[in-house]
């Protein structure tokens, strides 16, 4: 999306290097992918939890949790879900440019709207992890926390991702995950790509 011509950047006078020195942190995103159902959130949960337990400043982005507020306009067309994409990875660059690490919790279907996250990220010279949640769908399904898959069943949902609506399955993560594998392990594997040793 351009910019409007009458919105100018300003600028702070502290770099994001001073600021990141000063706090003696460095920001980053993690952006989990995956199902409904995949494990997403709950690793979300943990690893900023682990992080903040070890005095590292981050903070969780939930799928839901943005639709509650900043999202809740957005519908879960392809559009809708490119636009949730992108206004949670421009919050989550925020995030990491004060120092945060942004952990975020996101179906993010489609591979194109993944990818200009992580370009949003890298051009900025910020870190981004993704870590698909590689949970089969019928997995998910028998999970289903929030019955959204007993709803598309009998008609009552349509265009959920994995049933009938896609998934585009990452390709080149940095981690591949299973939401079944022990949590305290994959925190572990998520920190590792980070840098950082649990």
């Amino acid at each position: 999306m351009d910019r409007h011509p009458d919105v100018v950047w300003s600028p702070g006078s502290l770099s994001r290097d001073e600021r990141w020195e000063a706090l003696g942190v460095r920001g980053a995103t993690i952006w989990l992918t995956g199902l409904s159902g995949s494990g997403k959130s709950t690793l979300a949960t943990a690893t900023e939890e682990h992080l903040i337990a070890h005095r590292r400043p981050a903070y969780r982005l939930d799928g839901d949790n943005v639709r509650c507020g900043l999202n809740n306009d957005l519908g879960f067309d392809r559009a809708g879900r490119d636009e949730n994409v992108r206004r949670v990875a421009e919050v989550a660059k925020l995030f990491a440019e004060s120092g945060v690490v942004a952990v975020v919790a996101l179906i993010s279907p489609y591979a194109e709207a993944r990818l200009r996250a992580r370009l949003l990220h890298e051009s900025a010279g910020i870190t981004f992890i993704e870590v698909y949640v590689a949970t089969p769908v019928a997995v998910c399904a028998t999970r289903d926390p929030k019955g959204l898959y007993a709803r598309a069943q009998t008609g009552a949902l349509a265009s959920l991702t994995g049933v009938d609506d896609p998934y585009e399955v990452p390709t080149s993560p940095e981690l591949v995950l299973t939401g079944d594998s022990p949590l305290e392990e994959s925190v572990a594997q998520i920190l590792d790509c980070l840098g950082l040793r649990s």
